[in-house]
Order: C-alpha cells, then sequence, then structure tokens
C-alpha cells in the first residue's frame, strides 16, 4: 500500500493539501511497517486544478493522509482511485503509523481555513 502525506519541509502534514511544499509517499508492507519514504515535488497552484492526483495514482497511491483540504481535490483524488483521510495534522511519519494501525480516521469536514487537530477513530 501506498499512502501520500502533504508536507512541509519539516515533515510535518500542512494545513492546507494545494500549498504544500512535497508530498511524501510511503510505502506499506503487508506486516504493517513504512519501508519505504520518498518525496515527491509539488505542483505549484491549486491542488484541484494540477495534474498531482494522477501523478500520484500512477506512483501506486491508494490514500491521502491531508489536514485541510477542498471538496474539488478531494473529488480528483478519487476519480484517481485516491481515497482521502481529512483532519490529519502533526508528524507525517506519526500519523502514517497511527492510521496503518487503524487510529485515525476521516474528519468528516472539507477545508475551511480552521484547521482541528488530528482526528483519532473511536473503536
Amino acid at each position: 500500500m501506498k499512502i501520500a502525506v502533504p508536507v512541509t519541509s519539516s515533515n510535518q502534514i500542512d494545513g492546507h493539501f494545494g500549498h504544500c511544499e512535497f508530498y511524501n509517499i510511503y510505502t506499506v508492507s503487508e506486516t504493517k511497517k513504512i519501508v519505504e519514504t520518498k518525496r515527491m515535488d509539488s505542483p505549484q497552484g491549486c491542488g484541484c486544478k494540477s495534474n498531482i492526483a494522477s501523478v500520484l495514482a500512477e506512483a501506486g497511491v491508494k490514500i491521502m493522509l491531508a489536514g485541510g483540504i477542498g471538496n474539488g481535490a478531494i473529488n480528483v483524488l478519487n476519480r484517481n482511485g485516491i481515497e482521502v483521510v481529512r483532519g490529519c495534522s502533526g508528524s507525517a511519519e506519526v500519523i502514517v503509523n497511527l492510521f496503518i494501525e487503524g487510529q485515525i480516521c476521516d474528519s468528516g469536514s472539507s477545508c475551511s481555513h480552521t484547521h482541528e487537530e488530528g482526528h483519532t477513530c473511536n473503536h
């Protein structure tokens, strides 16, 4: 499984998908361990109008863990076979590991420019 995360230069999840500096792409093994991390440059401009969704899909990404993200970007990612989990914040690697463990779920709200802390699932 491959998971993409929009990040800042300090590997924190960027609060706005369309303005991130980079994407970290994490390859997760069948034993739920991160086995590889690659950095992909982010195109400049709006995430929903760039080709990033198709580029990520071609790289094998199936999940996007994002902070704030608009409905347009979500729709483009979904059309490219990428599931979006909104409302994530903090260290990208920590959030990916929490997601793998089933402790992160979608916040249920799209970008409104008042971003909450990362959401955890209540199991």
